[in-house]
């Protein structure tokens, strides 16, 4: 399939595959190189709010190395919040984090699912993550409302205190991904 890369460097893709009859999904990665004069950036900033296509996502927690802890991504559209989301995948949210260096990738469900009756269609989506190691993160969240699926990133940075971390309670459940 071809593909256009907006510029030169390196891509990683990434697929989630669950084999017929295997208990667990497996992710896939290569990389790709765009030729071309390879200009590098920093990070951006770590903020606690991210705005897309007249959307705001509010992040609550943060990534704490070798412990599961919450982290709530709260969607608001013109100041008010957004109760409607659409199931995207099967799940109201999909968040990715992508560690800084390497590109070490996670794939976090979020906790519950549409029709349950017990998880609401926002506007809170809450995940359970836990950081690998210590550093930059940046993340992806993928939500979708009025048909279309929107990308909210965020930079937090694992075990880091430079980051204030506004909690939002605490559970140490396991996660699967």
């Amino acid at each position: 399939m071809p593909i256009t890369l907006p510029k030169a460097g390196v891509y990683r893709f990434f697929t989630d595959v669950q084999p017929d009859g295997a208990k667990r999904q497996l992710t896939l990665g290569t990389d790709v190189f765009a030729e071309g004069d390879l200009r590098t950036a920093p990070l951006p900033k770590p903020e606690r709010v991210a705005k897309v296509d007249g959307y705001e996502v509010t992040l609550t927690g943060g990534l704490t190395p070798g412990k599961s802890t919450e982290l709530t991504l709260s969607v608001s559209k013109d100041g008010k919040p957004v109760t409607d989301l659409e199931p995207y995948l099967e799940a109201y949210g999909h968040l990715v984090a992508l560690r800084q260096g390497d590109l070490a990738y996670l794939h976090v469900h979020p906790d519950g699912e549409p029709g349950d009756g017990k998880t609401p269609a926002g506007p809170g989506i809450t995940f359970f993550a836990e950081a690998p190691s210590t550093g930059a993160y940046r993340l992806y969240l993928d939500f979708k409302h009025g048909g279309k699926v929107r990308t909210a990133e965020f930079t937090v940075h694992a075990g880091d205190a430079r980051v204030p971390v506004r909690t939002g309670g605490h559970d140490d459940r396991p996660h699967t991904h």
